[in-house]
């Protein structure tokens, strides 16, 4: 039986309006929100759950408990300080009174509460004028609910405005999957071979989906999870099989010419390399000299130096007279590539163009002749590289810079310009090197893990709201030295609206306040392009002195006049993903400061690990163990996959785990011909459809 005929199959196609408790109108969101059937449906996992295992009493309260509170809303008021708004909702138990507070998005929050529902709220008990949560999660229990049935594990599912609209907030999103849970229990098959199954300890796929959306108790929770998440990360390592499987059979060119480019490029740095830098050259330098073709991923913390190893691995190539692509993500960061790349090429005689999307018709003309032509062996650019009308004579080397920001389609465009061209990918997140492995493994790591000496250091602080005032004025002095600052909001899928409005109104009352004496910039995630654009140049001009954000700000920009970063609610961000946000400052002559704003008490030990050390592997490598299998219980997202449970940064046991059984079974079988692998095949065929790109990428 193909999955295909699978009845299972069938149903999941089933269009989403057909569903019992759907509709029209719901099914209309639905599919505007990308779940247009029911297998997309049961793929909508939870993006938390609520523990009533920990439901407790306000008389029986302490300070810093973890605890669900289960009561109804008394009272609920807004009030406003001169630094900012908060919105305060009273909920009473029968046995006492607790104060939820909120001071980010307070405008948002404000209308979700009235007198007399019951809700369920969740946090770290706090003591201001009575028992208080700080940005409690909380969730509404309507009355079918038996709101004293402890010991029940109650799904929270991610949710948009527009659903909630139509009545799919979480509690309607369960009572939809519930009944499409009845629609398929009893015809769900297994797929994967009984050796696997026993090997990796894996419950059935029908008990997997019945316990991540009805779990009986937390043990059935957790082996649901590790199902459901070694299934993603399977195929994922299976197309990774797959594509390295291809790679291995191609034919690469052979750059082995030592020429004059190289060593006058070198001898004209006024710094040394470090050995790491030079390391990684000649594993670069190997793969270039050999027939097979290059798929390397460089990897390195900020900073650390990754330019100019990509533009002597360009030399490489040119003295072999073939050309360079270097691949950008935005306009900004391809002019600063642009800029690098000509200061060191321009004096051995080596053309540089560059292609961006705003350049006038005429310059874009003359731009595209040059390359067909040869008369530019190195173009830097955008998207705009991957256009139908840009043919190169020759094309050697396809450099991809931040390369998780281009999609598989993009890749495989600027890979189909050139004839077996050596690929080199950069990104500046520190991965542990065997989780790298695991997560790349179709292609070979290089890691530059020391930085250049002298690079001006960046001191960390870890401060609470009570600081805040203080950090402005410091803030305050350094732009009165000429200097500039940056202020980052975090931006969290389920609670977008809340997050910018907090941003935004944060970004106005500083303009209007605080920081009324200078000039203030904003940019986050849905401006226009453009916008940001025009607002990060002016920011790069020194036109304003300081930049309010989302978690937008460019990765790879130089602004060597920042001096301070102040981050709100930082707990709520990876260890890792602080780093990289704290990397925009500190690139000049000048030391930079990062200050950390945390709204909870107890998440002080976790980011005291910045104020320790700014070696991006060992926060990595930190961050991995903090944050252990994942939190089934907690709030904060991660992963790569939207919709699904992987997480490649938690997941480093199943990863390897499902890399082991997907390259032992495509070695077995590399076409997955065999009976036992009939099924696996069709799933990969029709739920990883758009996926299988991956493997004609090289």
């Amino acid at each position: 039986m193909t999955y295909s005929e699978n009845p299972l199959f069938q149903i999941q196609k089933t269009d989403i309006n057909y569903l019992k408790g759907v509709g029209p109108k719901r099914g209309a969101a639905l599919k505007k929100n990308g779940i247009s059937n029911i297998g997309e449906l049961l793929r909508h996992y939870p993006r938390r759950y609520l523990d009533r295992t920990t439901i407790k009493l306000i008389k029986d309260l302490r300070v810093s408990d973890q605890a669900v509170i289960i009561g109804n809303v008394v009272d609920f008021n807004f009030k406003k300080t001169f630094k900012r708004n908060f919105f305060q909702v009273v909920v009473d138990d029968g046995t006492g009174t607790i104060n939820c507070l909120w001071f980010n998005g307070v405008s948002w929050i404000s209308d979700k509460f009235e007198r007399g529902d019951t809700v369920a709220i969740f946090g770290k008990i706090e003591y201001r004028n009575g028992y208080s949560i700080i940005h409690p999660e909380f969730d509404k229990i309507d009355d079918s609910q038996n709101v004293n049935n402890t010991g029940v594990i109650v799904p929270v599912y991610p949710s948009t405005s527009e659903l909630k609209s139509v009545g799919l907030d979480s509690r309607g999103f369960r009572k939809i999957i519930l009944s499409a849970l009845d629609k398929v229990q009893s015809e769900l098959f297994e797929y994967y071979p009984k050796h696997i199954l026993k090997q990796e300890n894996l419950i059935s796929i029908n008990n997997a989906l019945k316990e991540i959306h009805d779990p009986k108790d937390s043990n059935s929770l957790s082996n649901a999870i590790h199902r459901i998440k070694f299934d993603e990360h399977f195929f994922f390592q299976l197309l990774m099989a797959l594509r390295k499987r291809n790679n291995n059979t191609s034919n690469g060119r052979i750059f082995n010419k030592k020429g004059d480019i190289v060593r006058e490029v070198y001898n004209n740095l006024d710094f040394e390399l470090t050995s790491s830098q030079i390391n990684v050259l000649r594993e670069i330098r190997t793969d270039l000299s050999s027939s097979k073709s290059m798929n390397r991923l460089l990897q390195g913390d900020v900073g650390c130096g990754k330019t100019i190893v990509a533009i002597l691995a360009s030399a490489i190539v040119i003295d072999n007279n073939a050309q360079v692509a270097v691949l950008a993500p935005t306009e900004i960061l391809a002019e600063q590539h642009y800029k690098s790349f000509k200061n060191h090429f321009n004096q051995v005689g080596v053309e540089v163009g560059l292609l961006i999307g705003k350049m006038k018709p005429k310059d874009k003309s003359e731009m595209l002749e040059k390359i067909l032509n040869s008369k530019v062996n190195i173009v830097i650019g955008t998207h705009a590289l991957l256009q139908e009308n840009v043919l190169f004579d020759d094309l050697g080397l396809i450099i991809i810079d931040e390369q998780h920001r281009f999609g598989v389609s993009h890749r495989k465009k600027i890979i189909e310009k050139g004839l077996n061209a050596d690929m080199l990918s950069m990104t500046a997140t520190p991965i542990p090197r065997t989780l790298a492995i695991t997560i790349h493994g179709d292609m070979d790591i290089s890691i530059i893990d020391e930085l250049p000496k002298n690079r001006a250091d960046v001191k960390t602080k870890v401060i609470s709201q009570l600081k805040i005032d203080s950090t402005y004025d410091f803030m305050i002095s350094e732009m009165k030295k000429n200097h500039q600052c940056f202020i980052v909001y975090p931006i969290i899928e389920e609670s977008e609206k809340l997050d910018l409005k907090a941003a935004m109104t944060s970004f106005e009352l500083l303009k209007n306040t605080v920081f009324k004496d200078f000039d203030i910039g904003y940019i986050d995630g849905r401006m226009k392009k453009e916008e940001r654009d025009l607002e990060m140049k002016k920011f790069l001009k020194r036109e304003t002195h300081c930049l309010v954000s989302t978690t937008v700000i460019e990765v790879g920009i130089d602004i060597p006049n920042a001096t301070v970063m102040l981050i709100e609610n930082a707990d709520r961000f990876g260890l890792s993903q602080l780093h990289q946000l704290r990397g925009r400052i500190g690139r000049g002559d000048k030391n930079g400061y990062c200050f950390l704003v945390k709204s909870k008490d107890d998440t002080t030990k976790r980011l005291k690990i910045l104020e320790e050390t700014s070696d991006g592997f060992i926060i990595a490598d930190e961050d991995l163990k903090i944050r252990g299998p994942g939190e089934f219980f907690g709030t904060r997202q991660h992963g790569y996959l939207r919709s699904g449970l992987a997480d490649f940064y938690n997941d480093g046991i199943i990863i390897r785990n499902a890399r082991s059984q997907a390259f032992k079974l495509i070695e077995k079988d590399s076409k997955l011909e065999n009976k036992e692998h009939n099924l696996i095949n069709s799933i990969l065929s029709e739920q990883y459809q758009s996926m299988l790109e991956l493997i004609n990428i090289g």
